[in-house]
Formats: structure tokens, C-alpha cells, sequence
């Protein structure tokens, strides 16, 4: 008898093992995955792209410590695990900031060592090699798409920027204010998402000249973030530059939608936030909103009065509906994750930094689907 208790009972456990870690591999849900085991404490990561199933790189900074710069992180997705990509060649102590890829043979990946000096990294389909930035250009960010890569950066506290083609870089015009992010259809057709001189700004590039519209003339209202799904639909985040409110003054999130017309606001289920990241769907429509220390009004009488937010935002075309990122044991909510769509699938991954224990950081990878 007591055998049989002990059998049924182990058959139970097995049972729900088995549907918890079917739970676990859900693919309507976010999951943690892990970072290569010779990435060094204190580590994060800025931007990740991806080509495929079994190619995609992640860029950041490890080995960071209170008095060192840390070094230049790379990672690499084989399909099964990420791996720590080789860098030849790369001797300087610093970090990675931004990748941008035209193709899986074709990649840029943009950096700052410890004295501040721009650096630039090219995958020519076989490795990565450093390449010669542009002079005195402080870079901070590689964008690609229709076939062109663009840098943004600064010359002497003015912003710069930079196209590829012929062999180097030619600079172009600048639209008013600050532009933070791009999303490139083709070398004639550029949207820059920033702020300009009164407010949010996106700005329009037609191979000739930038059209700007302010988007939100709210004081400190920013976009950083900007996609073109069509020629009728452009979205674009940010924040809306709230000053005051309560304690700690959280902003509230800015989400933008134009129609081919006009601009107008679209309402998202947090209160308050940084939209960072936008990533289209599989259909080339907007999938995914990345919520940077999202918080929301919390039932009356609740103290504090605001309790976590939705980090992700899932778009159906009529609604969005919220996700958490999932808890990891001994680290804490992560600050910044920036989305990285897997092209033709719905597998989306998102990078960035969270909460370590003792008051550091961590390097955060999570995937849907």
C-alpha cells in the first residue's frame, strides 16, 4: 500500500513538472534566457538585431566596476544558446552601444572606449574588424534597413549625420533639434523620430530635405523611437515630458500615430514611462512597445500609489495587451530593453540591463515565441 501512495505520487510530481515546463516554453509569453557563462560580472547589454532562427547579435559592456571602463561585449545566437563572439583585433577597454545589420553577411556595430573615442566594428559575413570612424565624429547610434546603414552621433556638441555608400561615410543634413532614433525604407524615404524646437519631433526624409512635424508641443515631450509600417502608418514613442505628479514625478508614456494626415496620441495601458522600443509584426505592422519603468495608478488606498506597469505592449491592430518580463532569481526589474524582431517569424527578443544584487546590474536577454 504504501509503495502504491509512493508511486502515485511520484507520477503526480512527474506530471506537474511536465506541465510546468510546458508552461515554461509557452510561446505566448516572455521568457529569460541565459547569457554565456564566461560573461563576466557587471555586465549589460544596449541593442540586439536579428536575421534568423539561428542568427542574431546582442552589443554591450561587461567587467564594468565602480573606477573600470569595462570591455567591449558581443553575443551571438547559434539557434540554441548564445555564445560569446570573438572580437579580433579589439584591445580597447570601452563599449559596444548600437548594432545595425543590411543583411547576415553585413553588419555595423558602433562603440566608445574609455577615452570617449568613437569606435566602429564591421562584419563582412566571416568576422568582425574594426574600421576606421568617421573624424571627429562621436558616434552613438548604426541604423540600417532598405539596404542603407546611417550613424548618428555629434562634432563638437552638433549633431552629425552619416550615410553609407561608396566605400565611406557622406554626411547629410540634419532635420531641427535632436534626432535620437531612425527607421530607414530607402535611401529617399527616412523617418527621425527626436524632439525640435518646441516639442516631440519626427522629421521625414525625401533624398533631398527633412519635412519636420512637431508631434506633441508639451515642454520636455521626446520621441526616441519611430516605425513606418506603411505609407499611411507611422508610429512613434517616447515620453510626454510630465513635470511634477508624485513622488519620484514619473512621465508619462508618448505614443504617436500618423495616418497619412495628421498626428494623433494613442492611449496605452500604463500611466506612466519611456516608450524605448518599437518592432513590427511579422506582417510588417506594429507588433511590440517596450515600456521603460513602467508604472500605473494603483487601487485606491494603495501605498505607494503606484504599482508596477506592463513592460510590453502587444499591438492586434485594435488593442494593446500588456506582458510582464519574467522575475530572475537574484536580480531585480530591468531598466531599458530594446526589441529586436526575429524577420518573417513572431519571435521577438529584447536586451538590456536589470537591477543586480548589491546595487549593480545585470545583462538581461528575454524572448517571445
Amino acid at each position: 500500500m504504501t509503495r502504491r501512495l509512493l508511486v502515485a505520487l511520484l507520477a503526480v510530481a512527474l506530471t506537474f513538472v511536465a506541465v510546468m515546463s510546458s508552461a515554461a516554453a509557452e510561446p505566448g509569453s516572455w521568457r529569460h534566457v541565459p547569457v554565456p557563462a564566461q560573461v563576466r560580472p557587471q555586465a549589460g547589454l544596449n541593442e540586439a538585431v536579428a536575421f534568423g532562427p539561428d542568427r542574431a547579435w546582442a552589443v554591450g559592456t561587461d567587467a564594468v566596476g565602480r573606477e573600470a571602463p569595462g570591455f567591449p561585449l558581443m553575443l551571438r545566437w547559434n539557434g540554441t544558446a548564445w555564445q560569446r563572439q570573438g572580437l579580433p583585433g579589439v584591445g580597447w577597454q570601452g563599449e559596444l552601444l548600437s548594432i545595425a545589420a543590411t543583411s547576415a553577411k553585413a553588419a555595423w556595430a558602433v562603440g566608445r572606449d574609455a577615452a570617449g573615442g568613437a569606435r566602429l566594428l564591421r562584419f563582412d559575413g566571416t568576422s568582425w574588424q574594426e574600421s576606421r570612424a568617421p573624424r571627429g565624429v562621436v558616434l552613438t547610434k548604426a541604423v540600417a534597413g532598405g539596404g542603407e546603414t546611417w550613424l548618428i552621433g555629434s562634432r563638437d556638441g552638433a549633431q552629425v549625420l552619416l550615410r553609407r555608400g561608396g566605400g565611406g561615410w557622406r554626411e547629410l543634413p540634419v532635420p531641427p533639434g535632436i534626432v535620437y532614433g531612425l527607421h530607414i525604407l530607402a535611401a529617399d524615404d527616412v523617418w527621425a523620430a527626436g524632439t525640435g524646437n518646441s516639442g516631440a519631433a519626427v522629421s521625414h526624409w525625401d533624398g533631398k530635405a527633412w519635412q519636420q512635424t512637431i508631434v506633441d508641443g508639451f515642454p520636455r515631450a521626446g520621441v526616441g523611437t519611430v516605425l513606418a509600417t506603411s505609407p499611411t502608418e507611422v508610429w512613434a514613442g517616447g515620453t510626454a515630458g510630465f513635470i511634477g505628479g508624485p513622488p519620484g514625478k514619473p512621465i508619462p508614456p508618448l505614443l504617436m500615430r500618423w495616418d497619412g494626415e495628421t498626428w494623433s496620441r494613442v492611449a496605452v495601458p500604463t500611466d506612466f514611462g519611456a516608450i524605448t522600443s518599437l518592432a513590427p509584426s511579422a506582417s510588417g505592422k506594429l507588433g511590440w512597445v517596450s515600456v521603460a519603468r513602467s508604472q500605473k495608478w494603483g487601487p485606491p488606498g494603495t501605498y505607494p500609489p503606484l504599482v508596477p506597469g506592463p513592460d510590453f505592449l502587444a499591438w492586434d491592430g485594435q488593442a494593446f495587451t500588456g506582458y510582464d518580463e519574467p522575475a530572475v532569481a537574484g536580480e531585480g526589474d530591468s531598466s531599458v530593453l530594446q526589441l529586436a524582431p526575429v524577420p518573417g517569424t513572431e519571435t521577438v527578443w529584447a536586451v538590456g540591463r536589470a537591477a543586480g544584487p548589491e546595487s549593480t546590474f545585470a545583462p538581461r536577454i528575454l524572448r517571445f515565441g
